[in-house]
């Protein structure tokens, strides 16, 4: 089975909004077993819509649109409607009776366009929004589910979970697709795969992977499909324990898991404190740790040294040694990890000098030549990373790495 999502809206198109409404359906849907087909956002003309409409009912089972449904005259979805179902207007009693009932704690009175609001497709079934003045509308057209909700996200998310998706199951017998992430560091993509090519070419047909690259991570997502929820998630854990023992030293969490946050957590549970000391990361790392609620109990905080002098007058730098090896380099970062590790007492430290970008590069460092370090009470250890020529993605990455690199060696304790 699969379903369309279509958004209205002029601001959508020209990107005053962002659609959020379609990404939360298609992860609803999904979990109930449906495949979302496509997404489209469209204008708020009639036109359209009805030519979007029969295009999508044709090749869908279930259409569901939000937008358009407010009572002010650009949002025309309702006459668009009455034209593509071949239907007329009429005033729904109780839609106007929860209308008056809304509008009374305001001290408002009901207008013209707040009564219009109550005009409704004769043909539709009204799906009652407890939220907002616009009701849902469900239509069942030629064999295809046709359903009409408010743009207003909360107003979407109530229909959706209250009305639209009981009406599903009881129609439809779906079955059931499970989704498990795993999250990587440390490898390149086509290394990864080359590193797990056996093992994803093991997976029974009923399981599907997918590699999902960002600057942050490699998200791994596997999705099983069937009738049995509890054998489809044994299943799964199985497949992920069998990765687990092929690449252990890049699995860092699994879900929503953020590497900063599974560091913490060791961290804490041990009793152990970090620092750091940025320079081309720009106080990212310390961003990341101080995101995660409770991070005051390991990490204490950090110095972004972003230009020499800072390194030489915060960190006690030694400026002979910056002038003879650069600021980008092995004996110069893991001065400032052990310097961070002293001035701010904590257990470790993460120190980081490089080359963001998109200039300032020489051939012996180009952009992207970023120099890591992480130091200890008695120890440190260090690595030259290339991340190409992009600033932004240069920042993620090195932050990342740079954490990655401390989980590493808190793990091999």
């Amino acid at each position: 089975m699969e379903a369309d999502l279509i958004t209205i809206g002029d601001e959508i198109l020209i990107g005053q909004i962002i659609d959020t409404n379609s990404a939360w359906m298609a992860q609803k849907l999904n979990d109930e077993g449906i495949n979302v087909r496509q997404i489209t956002s469209i204008s708020d003309q009639p036109a359209h819509i009805i030519a979007t409409l029969n295009d999508s009912g044709l090749k869908a089972s279930i259409i569901l649109v939000t937008g358009g449904l407010g009572p002010t005259k650009d949002d025309r979805t309702k006459s668009a409607l009455c034209t593509f179902f071949g239907t007329h207007l009429i005033e729904n009693k109780e839609v106007l009776e929860h209308i008056i009932k809304l509008l009374t704690p305001w001290g408002a009175s009901l207008n013209a366009l707040n009564r219009d609001q109550a005009l409704v497709p004769a043909t539709a079934t009204i799906l009652h929004n407890k939220l907002g003045t616009a009701p849902g509308l469900w239509f069942e057209h030629k064999g295809v589910i046709f359903v009409f909700m408010p743009g207003v996200p909360f107003e979407m998310k109530y229909l959706m979970e209250n009305e639209v998706l009981p009406r599903i199951r009881k129609l439809y017998n779906t079955s059931t697709i499970i989704h498990r992430t795993v999250l990587t560091q440390g490898l390149p993509e086509s290394m990864l795969a080359e590193r797990i090519a056996e093992w994803e070419d093991s997976l029974p047909g009923g399981i599907s992977l997918a590699y999902l690259p960002s600057p942050h991570n490699i998200r791994l997502r596997l999705s099983a499909r069937g009738e049995d929820k509890v054998y489809l998630i044994q299943l799964l854990e199985k497949k992920i324990k069998k990765l687990v023992e092929i690449i252990p030293d890049h699995i860092f969490g699994y879900e929503e898991d953020t590497m900063a946050g599974n560091i913490g957590k060791i961290l804490k549970d041990r009793g152990l404190s970090v620092s750091v000391a940025e320079s081309c990361t720009g106080g990212n790392i310390a961003h990341f740790f101080t995101v995660n609620p409770g991070s005051s109990a390991y990490f204490k905080g950090g110095i972004v040294a972003y230009s020499n002098e800072l390194k030489v007058k915060l960190l006690g730098i030694d400026s002979k040694i910056i002038a003879e090896k650069g600021a980008v380099s092995k004996e110069v970062v893991e001065a400032m990890a052990v310097a961070a590790c002293q001035l701010l007492n904590t257990d470790y430290a993460i120190a980081t000098s490089g080359i963001a970008g998109p200039d300032g590069g020489t051939p012996e460092k180009p952009v992207g030549t970023v120099w890591i370090a992480i130091a200890s009470s008695n120890s440190v250890v260090s690595k030259v990373y290339n991340f190409g020529n992009n600033r932004e993605r240069n920042i993620i990455r090195s932050s990342q790495t740079a954490l990655n690199l401390l989980r590493l060696q808190l793990i091999k304790i």
